[in-house]
């Protein structure tokens, strides 16, 4: 008995290692989700890479996207080439995410705040675009920086359950970690949380988008970044509406009506408390600047 449950473990832990190893080989290498000048930032020991366009001699404008499993600067593919007619357009992929390297770090809410910092500081007073939880990296460090104004879409502390290490060590693990997230990131998957709480109208986000999601979710060792999120180890350790309050630069914040993760009533509340500027953009969730790029490029092109 005790030797057929073990070679039961040994052909399922092989066949879990089979099909981790035909998934690999199956993914192509990644491209830049956006086109233009593509460049290296090197952070930490970290190759950042990064898309710019525009007139070097435009003013500086800074795109962070969001974090979740598939996350890459291609979130702002609807928005990229229109402002680079009027501003020094710059969209980094976050250290573990995209192009960007993944080493297999415990990443942390710390470590993606100070790279906003330094990648930031790299430009003359630029203007920032932040979605999400990075949004909320970006109000940590804001104190450090000398920005000419901000736009934050549907921005949160909290991107994930409170910090559980049994579920980051888990989702880290050679084997079973790697199966656990080939099917949190898995094409159902990804079309679940599109539809669930990224759009508002499905018919807004192409295939083709939702594959190069499923493929920058497949680079070598792309769960590790991931596994910190969904543990709860990149969640901010601030009060976004006291950071808001201290931001000495004008702030837009950008929010779709329909959004239920950080609901509009958050976005009301923190634009109360912190007498930032508040646009709302209806039938859209989280991401209003891929629904309706002419709407956000109107309350972008605004602030700055």
């Amino acid at each position: 008995m005790r030797r057929r449950a073990l070679a039961g473990l040994a052909i399922g832990t092989g066949a879990v290692a089979l099909a981790n190893a035909a998934l690999r080989r199956r993914t192509p290498e990644l491209e830049p989700p956006l086109s233009g000048t593509h460049r290296t930032f090197e952070w930490n020991g970290i190759d950042v890479r990064y898309t710019e366009a525009g007139d070097p001699d435009d003013p500086d404008l800074l795109l962070l996207h969001g974090i979740n499993a598939a996350g890459s600067s291609g979130e702002f593919r609807a928005v990229f080439e229109d402002l680079a007619d009027d501003y020094h357009v710059v969209a980094p992929d976050l250290p573990g995410f995209g192009t960007s390297e993944r080493p297999p770090l415990r990443y942390s809410a710390t470590l993606y705040e100070e790279f906003v910092r330094d990648f930031a500081s790299e430009f003359d007073r630029p203007s920032v675009v932040a979605s999400s939880l990075t949004g909320a990296y970006l109000t940590a460090v804001a104190d450090d920086l000398d920005l000419a104004s901000v736009v934050l879409i549907c921005p949160t502390e909290r991107g994930g359950p409170d910090r559980n290490l049994l579920a980051r060590e888990l989702l880290r693990s050679p084997l079973v970690g790697e199966a656990l997230f080939n099917l949190l990131a898995s094409k159902p998957s990804i079309r679940y949380f599109n539809a669930d709480h990224g759009y508002y109208d499905m018919d807004r986000v192409s295939e083709s988008w939702m594959d190069y999601e499923w493929r920058t979710a497949h680079q070598p060792n792309a769960r590790y970044a991931p596994a910190s999120f969904v543990s709860g180890f990149l969640n901010a350790d601030i009060d976004l509406e006291e950071t808001l309050s201290q931001m000495d630069v004008p702030v837009t914040l950008l929010w779709g009506r329909e959004a239920d993760i950080t609901p509009l009533k958050r976005g009301r509340d923190l634009a109360a408390a912190s007498d930032c500027r508040l646009v709302v953009i209806d039938d859209a969730k989280l991401l209003p600047h891929v629904e309706f790029p002419e709407q956000a490029l109107d309350v972008i092109r605004d602030a700055i």
